[in-house]
């Protein structure tokens, strides 16, 4: 963004110096645009993100269950030990519980394992679907964007909801009669099915689902000795 308004001064410049009287008549049209807002505003956000929240919810519980066999296994495991401190015990059944502690203990390591599995193939899909989907309508949205910026006459527009690399926006001032969002998602709005639901009153942006299915994926089994 900071190179492309440096080589707009630059042409402006050079415009000035070798030809004064063409400026008015060669400079751009520069408009803005919210791109953030557009896309967290989009209805088919809005619906993506519901599809998304409800696969979250359904991992959630698959992690749950796979969580609750896990510590089931662990409570085995600890049965198996109380009947090894019976000091009545016989030595051939002693050795037996301790069979049975092994392969509990190996069947715990298993579950933990696929719980930790699931976990991060869950945070991997969810975040591709998110990334695959904001590539998408960044596309669809940008060519809404050339249209309505054509329609006012425009031949450049700048994303005012960017930040350069020192965290400053590009944009230090922009009149508001040149942005051209409210018309840009009155023409995406025009194509908005008659059922799909509305953008909540401070929408926010696509989910990452991961952080959360990452807390309630928690492993809690206790060590198994």
């Amino acid at each position: 963004m900071n190179k492309l308004l440096s080589s707009l001064l630059a042409i402006v410049a050079l415009t000035g110096v070798t030809a004064p009287s063409a400026v008015a008549e060669t400079a751009p049209k520069i408009a803005t645009v919210d791109m953030a807002k557009l896309l967290d505003d989009h209805y088919e956000t809005v619906d993506q993100n519901a599809k998304l929240k409800g696969d979250e919810a359904k991992a959630n519980e698959e992690l749950e269950k796979l969580n609750k066999e896990g510590q089931d296994l662990v409570a085995q495991l600890k049965e198996l030990e109380e009947k090894g401190k019976n000091p009545a015990i016989a030595a051939d059944a002693k050795d037996k519980l301790q069979t049975e502690m092994r392969a509990k203990i190996e069947e715990i390591q298993r579950k933990q394992n696929e719980v930790q599995s699931f976990r991060g193939n869950t945070q991997r899909s969810l975040q591709q679907r998110i990334q695959n989907f904001r590539k998408i309508m960044f596309e669809k949205i940008n060519v809404t964007v050339t249209e309505v910026a054509k329609k006012k006459g425009a031949n450049l527009v700048l994303d005012k909801s960017g930040f350069s690399h020192i965290g400053i926006s590009p944009i230090i001032y922009s009149d508001s009669s040149y942005d051209i969002t409210d018309d840009v998602q009155k023409e995406i709005n025009k194509g908005r099915p008659a059922a799909s639901a509305t953008p909540a009153a401070t929408p926010a942006t696509t989910p990452a689902p991961a952080a959360k299915t990452e807390d309630a994926a928690k492993v809690t089994f206790p060590s198994a000795k």
